[in-house]
This record gives C-alpha cells, structure tokens and sequence, in this order.
C-alpha cells in the first residue's frame, strides 16, 4: 500500500497538462467564461442590496419613482443572471468538447505507453488490472477538472470577491469571515490528507478485485475443468468483502467531516448574524445589508461545502491516477539504441556469441552460449525442459536483453537497430497461439496489416485453413472469441500459420507449431510448412518427429550450452547423448 507521501502529484498534473496544452485556447477560453460568470455572480447580491434598501427607505428616492427603480433594480438582476447563465452554457458546450478529447487522449497515451514495456512486465502484471488502470486514468482527469472548473475557480473568485465588498461595509465582519473560511479550508485540506492512505488502500484493493475477476474469467474453462467454481467464489468474495469494508470506511470518514461541516457552517452564520445585528443598531448598516451578507454567506456555504467534497475527490482522483502515472514514469526495460539503425537482412544468418542470460540471480539460464545458423539453414532446438530452447528465441526476438555477449542477425547486433525492424523480418508460430477477438480475415491479416483480401485467403489455403474457415458461420468475417476460444487448437494453429505465411518474414521460429493438431491435421499442413521454409532461416523448438528430422541440423540444448549437434541419424549413431536418451523415451512420436 502507498502512502500519502508518495503520491506523484506532480507527476500527474504534469501529464494532464502535456495533454492539456495542444488545446490550450479552449481551455483558457473555459476559464476565462467561468471567471466571468463568477464575477457576476460576486455583482448580483450589490442589486438585493439597493433593492431593499429602496423598499426599507435606506436609500433616498422619489416616492413616484419608486415603483421604477425596483422594477429597473430587478431588471439588472434578470440580466446579470442571464449573463451569468449564457457564460456557464458556453463554458460547457466547450468543456463537453474539451473533455471527452482529453480522456480520450490520455487513454491512447497510456495504452501505447502500455505496449513499449517488456514482455516481462506483461509476464508480472494482470491484463485486467492494467485496463482498469488506463480507465482510471482518464476518469481522474475528468474528476480533477470538474472540480477545478465546477468548484475551485468559482470559489475562488467568489469568495475574494465577497470578501473585498462585505469589508467594504464591515472590516470586522470580513475578517470574521475570512478567518473562518480559512480555518474551514486548512481543516478540509488536512483532513482529506490524512484520508489518503485509505483512499490508497481502497485503490489497492479495487485493483487487486479486478485482477481476480479478469484472471478468473480469462480462466473460465479451467475452472470448468477442475470444477473450481466454488473456489473462485471464494477467492473473490474475499477481496470484494475487504473491498466493501473499505469502501464502508472511506464513506464514513466523509460522513463525519460533512456532519461537522454542517455544524461550523450553523454557528458562522449565527456569529456573523449576530454581529450584524449590533452594526445595524449603531446605524453602520442597512436592511439592504442583510440581504447583501445572506446571499454571500449562502453563495459561500454552498461552495466552500462543495469544496471539502472537492477536495476529497481530488485526492481520490490522484490516488487513482497514480497507478497507472506511476508505469506512465516507469523506466521502459527493453529501449532502443539512441542510434539505433534499421535492420537490414540481406542474409539471415543468426549468430550467439558468448551470450549469458538468467531471470535472476539464482536462475542462470544459458551460459556462455554460442550458436551460429547459416543463413537458410533450418535447425531443431533440443533438450530437456528449462535447458533454455524458448529463452533462445525470446532473446532472438529481443523481449529480454543479453547480460553479456551478442546476438548478431546478418553482421548486425539486434540490440543496436530498431525492435520493430527487428520483429518485422521474424516470424513465429508459437505452441499456443493466442487470436484476437476480431474475425478470421483480421486475425490472419495481423501479419500484414496492409494485405488484400486475396492475399489473405491464399494465404490460408497454403496453411489449408480455408476448408474450415469457408465452414465457419460468417466464412472469414467469424469472430473467433476472446483468445480463438470458438475455434479447436488445430484451427487456432492453422490461423496462426497463415498468418506467419502472409508475414513472409526471412527468419522463421516454429516453437511447437503443430502440437495442437490431430494427425490428420498435421499431414494437412506439412506442406504448407515445407513451403513456409522456403528459403527462410528456420528454428524449430522440440517439432515432432516427422519435422525434426528433415532439419539440416539438430542442435541438444542442456544447462544454457548447446551440448551436441548434427542430423538426426548422426545423433542417434552416437553412443551416448543426451538426445538419443530423449529419442529412446519418446512416445508416440514426441520428443518430450
């Protein structure tokens, strides 16, 4: 949980503001109407004041004239209001087109800001929590600067306003005034402060709900499976219950600041009141003046109330900023060069030299790796399991940096050119592949936004998806589900193969490309994976048989090292080694 002084404040406000500026003539437009509309806001009680000092006969008049110059008095009170209402409509239709632009904008910012970390950041975070995070974001400005603009200007003008006039008529009763304003808003202030720890807490908690709920629902057929809905229910009452006892708290806090509020706003009004009683009977003010003093403590109760809930909002605003401000500040782990050049692949030649890389101190994962694969070249990657086969392409697609070496693609270092020049000439077939919720045709084109639908569809007839797809109830305009859940493993797999076709990317990585699919299957895109291969340098992570064996070389990956290398015949006439072990226990036809 973070305390309440380590809230970015700063930070925050500096975010909003880069936002701000690029529409900086509408804001300062907005400001300057409600700054108007305050002003005659602070005018309209002098009008009260002359009317019923007409009406008590306080203020000298023709007795003729009288019935004139209340009806002129109110005219010019109709007319401040009107002005005052025009100032506020303006102001909004303005604010209603300024806001939704901001939010909009700091949404945007913070999701392509989500989309620069790393993979291990993904890998450490809730992709609920970080949602929630971005809305909120984008809320706590909307709260921010409705209470800057609905509470805070107008208070300020008013209430200094108010202020200058009342001293005009009764320094004593200003001062009086002022004094307890001040007190009333230091109060506020501090104890709203102090609240923010269980704000914070109440964030925390909000946070750590959604995460749970989105894990679970991300999760839901294995729940299924392991009939762990009565456990899911468990888990999430629990953290919705400390929720709601928070919640409760936070609300009961505001309750008692608002009930003593209430009392000091009775006893000012008494005091002020009463004072002015005895300046009235020593004939320093008029019956006017009492109207003039209780439409300003009115206009001020009404906003310095909104004041102390606007406080509390504010600081509940921040605390939901600071989150998502907090990643916003957060050093990117995985940053291009600052002269950092374009990736160039006139030959696809891989290169490790020397690489060392571990997840952390205790968890070495390769040592001293060295590996070169010749341009074209197709290899396999075996061993056993976390002998660092993955981790080799993580590295190779730069989702984590090398500790010491270097790995070369062609005679450039891939940590000095561009991760997404980089990315755009590999591609991968993962061993689980994850589809959008979007249709067919938008999943596949992924691997070349800007491709036709003709290339599309070619594309999965080479990957021998299109039979299925042209099944589908929509053809390729089917929406597959959250993560492809609508389609079987064989036709996510399949998916992603066309995809990776349509890509044509030079360097290929298939990491258990077929493993979801059934035999049958399997035949129907061998070819479609020996026509992917084509000319392309290849990596193949623990293939089947069938594949691993048309490999120029298998590389025996153990303890971060390769170990051994060769054909699948030359491996197995050696005596002993670890992938003729790994061969003598497979079973029906897998390695692992």
């Amino acid at each position: 949980m973070k305390n309440t002084e380590k809230i970015q404040t700063r930070q925050i406000l500096k975010v909003y503001w880069e936002h701000a500026r690029r529409y900086k003539g509408r804001l300062f437009l907005i400001l300057f109407l409600i700054g108007i509309s305050n002003i005659l806001d602070v005018i309209a009680p002098l009008f009260y004041k002359r009317f019923f000092d007409l009406l008590s006969g306080d203020l000298p008049a023709d007795p003729d004239q009288l019935p004139s110059l209340l009806v002129g008095t109110l005219i010019i009170v109709a007319v401040i209001h009107g002005g005052m209402w025009v100032m506020w409509r303006v102001s909004n239709l303005i604010s209603n087109w300024f806001q939704p632009r901001m939010m909009a904008d700091l949404e945007q910012t913070s999701l392509a800001h989500l989309h620069e970390h790393s993979y291990k950041f993904f890998s450490n975070n809730f992709a609920g929590s970080l949602v929630r995070k971005v809305s909120r974001l984008s809320r706590s400005f909307e709260d921010v600067a409705d209470q800057i603009q609905y509470h805070f200007i107008p208070l300020t003008i008013v209430l200094t306003g108010n202020l200058i006039v009342l001293a005009t008529r009764s320094t004593f009763l200003a001062l009086i005034l002022l004094v307890w304003v001040v007190s009333f808003m230091v109060f506020n202030i501090l104890y709203a402060r102090w609240k923010l720890k269980y704000d914070f807490r109440r964030a925390a908690i909000d946070s750590e709900a959604t995460g749970i709920a989105a894990d679970s629902i991300t999760n839901a057929v294995t729940v299924k499976l392991f009939t762990g809905k009565g456990f899911e229910k468990t888990l999430y009452k629990e953290v919705t219950e400390r929720l709601r006892r928070s919640n409760t708290f936070t609300w009961n806090l505001a309750e008692i600041l608002e009930a003593f509020q209430s009392a000091f706003m009775f006893a000012i009004e008494f005091i002020i009141m009463y004072y002015a009683v005895k300046l009235w009977q020593q004939g320093v003010l008029t019956i006017g003046d009492f109207a003039l003093i209780q439409g300003y403590l009115i206009g001020i109760f009404m906003k310095i109330w909104d004041f102390g809930r606007a406080v509390r909002r504010v600081f509940t605003a921040l605390a939901d900023a600071d989150e998502m401000v907090e990643i916003l500040q957060m050093p990117i782990e995985i940053k291009d060069a600052r002269t950092a050049k374009e990736l160039q692949v006139q030959t696809g030649r891989i290169e490790f030299q020397n690489v060392f890389f571990s997840f952390n101190k205790t968890r070495r994962i390769l040592r001293d790796m060295n590996l070169v694969i010749e341009s074209g070249e197709k290899i396999a990657l075996v061993g056993p399991s976390g002998a660092g086969k993955s981790t080799i392409t993580k590295l190779l697609f730069r989702f984590y940096d090398v500790e010491r070496g270097k790995i070369l693609i062609g005679n450039q270092n891939i940590a000095k050119v561009t991760q997404e020049s980089l990315r755009e000439n590999l591609a991968l077939v993962p061993q689980e592949p994850i589809l959008f919720h979007r249709t067919v045709m938008e999943n596949i084109r992924y691997g070349r936004r800007d491709a036709t639908d003709e290339e599309v569809i070619e594309s999965a007839k080479k990957a021998h998806a299109h039979e299925f797809i042209e099944s589908l109830s929509q053809g390729y305009e089917t929406f597959v589900g959250e993560r492809g859940v609508k389609l079987s493993g064989g036709e996510r797999q399949r998916i992603a193969i066309a995809r990776a076709i349509l890509k044509n990317a030079p360097i290929l990585v298939l990491d258990e490309a077929t493993s979801s699919l059934d035999s049958e299957s399997e035949l129907l895109i061998q070819q479609a994976l020996e026509e992917l291969m084509k000319g392309k340098t290849t990596i193949v992570i623990a293939h089947r048989l069938s594949t691993i064996m048309k490999m120029d070389r298998i590389l025996v990956i153990d303890e971060g090292q390769v170990v051994d290398s060769g054909t699948h015949d030359q491996l197995l006439k050696k005596k002993t080694n670890i992938y003729k072990k790994l061969w003598e226990i497979q079973a029906g036809g897998f390695l692992e």
